[in-house]
């Protein structure tokens, strides 16, 4: 009799799918599968804090009407090094595993969902410029790497966090070191039984060659837009056809939904073009809250109706205003600016 209660019990999860399609897609957690089908993803990068949180900075984030978030423990790598270095009692607290677990328990506590996404920082440059010559360079740092990867892919297990990167903008790295990361693939699905993705950079997206092993294309998705101080909606919207021609054809070939990992664009002058380039004269640049609400409004009308596009991450939301480099004004955070009505104003239409 126990047996057939359980049977049964187990069951009513699809007969209640079957019941309610095609109005609602059952999609079970560890089906390595898109778990979007309706819904976009409405999702902020949260900015790892130095400090635990003095507030529960998910009401702010449900409040702009974030569905999502994405965790972002930082590993290092410095230039030259062959070593991934993580976890250390010199990073933030946020950085850190026991502030990965707080994060995502707030976030879940609040119904909101998480990305957990692991960046490799390195000082004076950027992930996408790593590379070795030599062989012994190349295994110690995918050595470390897959250390580090795994130990958080172990913990979105564990918190049952509902999808995980395994990268993000290894440019140089995913061509000429692809068997690496397919292996890399393989051995976090044997800890992880949730979507995967990568988050490519927004001029790499279409040169990954294992994009069939993963779950989510994912860009981050700084495209140069328009090169003007404050550009109009409609211009950008213009600028980004060429764009969605190349992200749906990546799209067709694959058959894998596209999500922005990453987005966003600084509030100053100039924003929706080459925005990287801003970013070290920064102070210089007049404040332009409007250019970035223009450039924030511009992307989700042009994408909002793609189907295979599943929505994205803005980069960056600070907690309790914590974490950031002392110039939150110009910085690429929509909080208490322009555009974060914006963003509430789209958010809102994925309730």
């Amino acid at each position: 009799m126990r047996n057939t209660i359980l049977t049964k019990l187990r069951l009513l999860p699809l007969f209640i799918c079957m019941l309610f399609l095609p109005q609602l897609a059952c999609t079970p957690a560890s089906s390595n599968k898109p778990i979007l089908e309706a819904k976009k993803i409405c999702g902020l990068n949260l900015v790892a804090p130095p400090q635990p949180f003095p507030n529960n900075p998910m009401v702010p984030i449900q409040a702009v009407e974030a569905n999502w978030i994405a965790v972002c423990p930082f590993g290092f790598t410095r230039q030259g090094s062959n070593q991934v270095h993580y976890n250390s009692n010199r990073q933030w607290w946020g950085e850190r595993p026991e502030g990965v677990r707080e994060s995502v328990r707030l976030a879940h506590e609040a119904g909101i969902q998480v990305l957990l996404k692991p960046h490799v920082y390195i000082p004076g440059s950027w992930p996408g410029d790593l590379s070795f010559s030599a062989k012994a360079d190349w295994e110690n740092w995918e050595k470390d790497y897959s250390a580090y990867i795994l130990e958080f892919a172990k913990l979105a297990e564990e918190l049952q966090v509902e999808m995980f990167s395994i990268g993000v903008e290894f440019k140089k790295s995913v061509v000429p070191r692809e068997a690496f990361w397919r292996g890399l693939i393989d051995t976090v699905r044997q800890v992880y039984s949730g979507p995967l993705t990568y988050a490519a950079n927004w001029d790499e997206f279409d040169r990954v060659p294992f994009w069939d092993a993963l779950d989510y294309i994912g860009v981050d998705a700084y495209f140069p837009l328009v090169n003007h101080e404050t550009p109009s909606v409609r211009s950008l919207k213009k600028a980004w056809r060429p764009y969605i021609r190349q992200l749906k054809d990546i799209h067709n070939k694959t058959d894998k939904p596209i999500l922005f990992t990453e987005y966003g664009y600084l509030s100053v002058d100039g924003c929706a073009y080459n925005t990287w380039e801003l970013e070290s004269r920064v102070h210089d640049l007049s404040l332009n809250e409007q250019a970035q609400a223009n450039a924030i409004d511009a992307l989700f009308s042009s994408f909002w109706n793609e189907a295979w596009w599943h929505g994205g991450f803005i980069w960056k939301w600070f907690p309790n205003m914590q974490g950031h480099e002392g110039y939150p004004a110009k910085d690429y955070t929509p909080q208490n600016k322009m555009g974060e009505d914006v963003l509430r104003k789209w958010h809102s239409r994925s309730i």
